[in-house]
């Protein structure tokens, strides 16, 4: 159990760099790649970005690898702490474009509300879920953070997904992945971690 348990904690906290570095967002957005993967040749890695570009990615020697796996709306409940992507809607309760559980060793990373990358105009909100509503099309959220109270809708048909342990065995073609980013003076992209879908799963973060 105790191992389990340190190999949680390991898991949360390797995504810390890749989800919860927004926190300086506003001024040194990180660059997220999101993909499959092409190929992977001890630290060279390949993916094919979603909008086809081909992207070449130096890994660290020590590189740290999470899965993303499934998860499901009885996921989703007051006290969890959760990353949600969502659109704005006006005056409405925002509407969720994916949702991320976080493990409970991740609870406070990236908390808040803030611009984010997934889709034009989309936000990102870090928070623990104060109240759900089941409604007939999904489950309406009240999330609280440290700038506030964020509402949003979250439809039946959303990829929910949570983190778990990993290993290097997982990078093989075709698998979902997504990496933050560095880009060096000579244009290299560099990674230190990578999130990578399990069992069939593509990030969608």
């Amino acid at each position: 159990m105790a191992g389990s348990k340190l190999r949680g904690t390991g898991a949360a906290l390797a995504v810390l760099s890749l989800l919860a570095a927004t926190a300086t967002a506003q001024t040194a957005p990180p660059m997220r790649v999101r993909g499959t993967i092409a190929s992977i040749d001890g630290q060279n890695l390949t993916v094919t970005a979603r909008d086809g570009a081909t992207v070449p990615i130096k890994l660290a020697a020590d590189y740290a690898v999470t899965a993303v796996v499934k998860a499901d709306m009885s996921d989703i409940a007051v006290g969890k702490y959760v990353g949600i992507a969502a659109m704005p809607q006006g005056s409405d309760a925002e509407k969720a474009l994916e949702v991320l559980v976080f493990p409970e060793a991740a609870r406070g990373s990236g908390e808040g509300h803030y611009a984010w990358d997934l889709a034009p105009g989309s936000m990102m909100t870090n928070a623990t879920i104060a109240q759900a509503v089941d409604k007939v099309d999904g489950r309406n959220l009240t999330l609280k953070h440290k700038d506030g109270e964020t509402q949003i809708a979250v439809p039946q048909d959303v990829p929910i997904v949570t983190f778990a342990p990993g290993d290097r065995s997982l990078l093989m073609p075709g698998a979902g992945i997504m990496v933050s980013v560095v880009k060096q003076p000579d244009s290299t992209m560099t990674a230190s971690r990578v999130l990578v879908g399990k069992d069939g799963v593509k990030p969608p973060m």
